[in-house]
């Protein structure tokens, strides 16, 4: 081997490696804001997750000597954040609320997902009457507002965490299918998926191998902001009395249950409600940054240094001098 070619074969072998995208967690770190959120939203799905095995039952637990006691570092940890009407810890609430809330907010999104995006992605690639009738039935559910609907059927029905799941799982399945639908009625007459086809590839491998991997990006960052949706129906259903029921307790049912002492124990109402804003803020900045880091058109936004992303963000690297 020469020389010329010895020196070309690292050139040759580093090539790839310096093609390849850069890992999601170090694009997550030029972004402030967006590892800002993804922090947010990780500290709330642990304390959701392991939370209940710290707090025993004080966020049950009354004491009427402590009642509106306001937010102190003399009495506690738990009386950190103050306590309610009935002495209840309002930390120890969060945080059995944290998990109530996600346990109905995660399930119907992910309900919702998988159910909208198989028949979305089924009916756009046969297209025709499946087609048709897929649209015409995801046209009828949002003819009606989700939240009426919700409002009506927890209203003949008893309000529980199963009836929410259920009723916001299909009231939010049109958006999942006529998303998936739309990606799946462009992406196939592709000549990928012509070539798939032509090899006699059956059309429920060419959807989950070919369409599914290219649509996925664009159907979870629909989800993440879907998630905001219900996780603020939920909210407002149990503000209004007919979502969860005590002795449960969410972040919605704690704003509902301190508004009446919002003059003189504000603290029951404006740190859940705090807490709402929080997530849902943090999960639609994280799913704005997923869409651009998912998109291998849009990657290279996010590896620009921060001073030149305003004014080169429209421009490809190799277009700026």
């Amino acid at each position: 081997m020469t020389t010329a070619e010895t020196s070309a074969a690292p050139a040759e072998d580093t090539a790839p490696a310096r093609n390849r995208p850069p890992r999601w967690w170090l694009l997550l770190g030029r972004d402030r804001a967006a590892a800002v959120a993804a922090v947010v939203l990780t500290a709330v799905v642990l304390v959701a997750l392991f939370g209940r095995l710290f707090i025993g039952d004080r966020a049950q637990r009354q004491d009427l000597d402590a009642s509106l006691r306001p937010p102190s570092l003399g009495d506690g940890v738990y009386g950190l954040l103050g306590t309610d009407v009935l002495g209840r810890s309002v930390l120890a609430r969060l945080i059995d609320a944290a998990a109530t809330t996600l346990s109905v907010a995660v399930p119907a999104v992910l309900c919702s997902l998988l159910i909208g995006s198989a028949v979305g992605l089924w009916a756009g690639y046969h297209g025709g009457r499946r087609e048709s009738v897929a649209m015409r039935v995801a046209d009828v559910i949002l003819s009606f507002p989700s939240l009426l609907i919700a409002v009506v059927v927890l209203y003949v029905f008893s309000p529980s965490a199963l009836n929410i799941v259920l009723i916001l799982a299909v009231a939010r399945i049109p958006v999942y299918l006529r998303t998936s639908r739309a990606e799946a009625a462009e992406l196939r007459s592709r000549l990928f998926v012509d070539a798939a086809r032509t090899f006699g590839t059956p059309g429920r491998h060419i959807i989950h191998r070919h369409i599914l991997p290219i649509a996925l990006p664009t159907l979870l960052t629909v989800a993440t902001l879907d998630f905001c949706f219900v996780m603020l129906t939920e909210s407002s259903l149990s503000f209004l009395g007919i979502g969860i029921q005590p002795p449960d307790v969410s972040w919605g049912l704690m704003v509902a249950q301190g508004r009446q002492y919002l003059q003189t124990a504000w603290w029951i109402t404006v740190l859940p409600g705090l807490a709402i804003v929080l997530t849902t803020v943090s999960a639609t900045v994280l799913a704005a940054w997923a869409r651009i880091a998912t998109d291998p058109a849009q990657r290279w936004r996010l590896t620009l240094p921060r001073k030149r992303r305003g004014a080169s963000a429209a421009v490809p690297p190799e277009m700026i001098p």
